[in-house]
């Protein structure tokens, strides 16, 4: 079975695998030659093979996507990718780098989404049947300012 892991900007990985290991949110599972075609997300987690010889691989990966094809074919696509034979130092420190970036990610994109949606309410209030575009402190002074000679 033909293993592939890229990234945008490299192949990471690219050999002859016995059996992968992954997890997606669901859990962990295996993928073994004959398996059926099959798509998953990835979790930020550690992929781990063995080759025909018994060689074990690890490649820690920042999510992304799995796919199976024709049993003998497993294409991973990911963000990053690190790979290396020592688990424990995949596991506890890229992992760990993995999430906190995926974390500072999401909030970011939640800010983001913040300013937008109090943009967008601003543009309601403006557009709003009855509302000026001018603020009411422009629009008492405007007013006063009507009054007078």
């Amino acid at each position: 079975m033909r293993l592939t892991v890229t990234t945008p900007l490299q192949i990471v990985v690219d050999r002859e695998i016995a059996h992968l290991r992954a997890e997606d949110d669901s859990g962990a599972f295996g993928i073994l030659p004959g398996h059926a075609d099959f798509l998953t997300a990835l979790a930020v987690s550690v992929l781990t093979w063995r080759d025909g010889e018994g060689r074990e691989g690890h490649a820690a990966v920042r999510g992304g996507m799995l796919e199976v094809r024709n049993g003998d074919t497993v294409a991973v696509a990911t963000r990053e990718a690190v790979t290396g034979t020592d688990l424990n130092r995949l596991e506890t420190d890229v992992l760990d780098r993995f999430r906190r970036q995926y974390d500072e990610e999401r909030a970011a994109r939640v800010g983001t989404q913040r300013l937008y949606l109090a943009a967008i309410r601003q543009i309601y209030r403006l557009l709003r049947p009855g509302s000026s575009p001018v603020t009411p402190r422009l629009r008492e002074t405007a007013s006063a300012g009507e009054a007078e000679p």
